[in-house]
């Protein structure tokens, strides 16, 4: 078990600080004063872009808060196998949908503080491929980890993270 916490420990830790850092900032009250006429348009389901915004901003939280559980418990002597396994269930859960979360003028044009750089929907066609192996990878450390095997977690684990620190390499502001 040591020896697997040692090859996880470098790339676990780094994945875990780029999840936790996940959400995108919340933005200033002055940022969201000042934008208020855009905060408040529509989009096509009915939401603000306020709304949209904070909507994928919580979800991306609850992936960074289970990638921290479970980089926590494999960093841990005895692993809490039932935490690893809840914390796994969230991220496609709270990944769903995702491909939805950036509509048209839900960037930083909208005038609301985020870090979604506007290079999502000049490249949309290569974001959604990113976000499709993100969510493939979510099921996958899901798969391995409902199946209790902690090398299969490690190794799907780091896969996961390796697919939002693609994503986030090239279409999220560096924090």
């Amino acid at each position: 078990m040591k020896t697997l916490r040692v090859k996880l420990a470098v790339p676990a830790i780094a994945a875990v600080m780029m999840l936790t850092a996940c959400g995108e900032s919340g933005g200033s009250e002055a940022a969201s004063e000042a934008s208020s006429e855009a905060a408040s348009a529509q989009s096509p389901d009915g939401m603000t872009v306020k709304e949209q915004i904070e909507t994928r901003q919580a979800q991306l939280e609850k992936v960074g808060e289970s990638f921290k559980a479970i980089v926590d418990q494999l960093k841990a002597d005895s692993p809490d196998i039932a935490i690893i396994q809840e914390a796994a269930a969230v991220v496609p859960e709270a990944t769903q949908g995702m491909a939805d979360w950036f509509p048209e003028g839900s960037g930083p044009e909208s005038g609301i503080e985020t870090d979604a750089l506007p290079a999502i929907w000049e490249n949309m066609t290569d974001f959604q491929e990113k976000v499709v192996n993100m969510q493939e990878a979510a099921g996958k450390l899901n798969t391995a980890a409902q199946g209790g095997d902690m090398a299969a977690i490690g190794e799907a684990f780091k896969n996961t993270g390796g697919t939002c620190k693609a994503c986030h390499d090239d279409y999220r502001l560096d924090d």
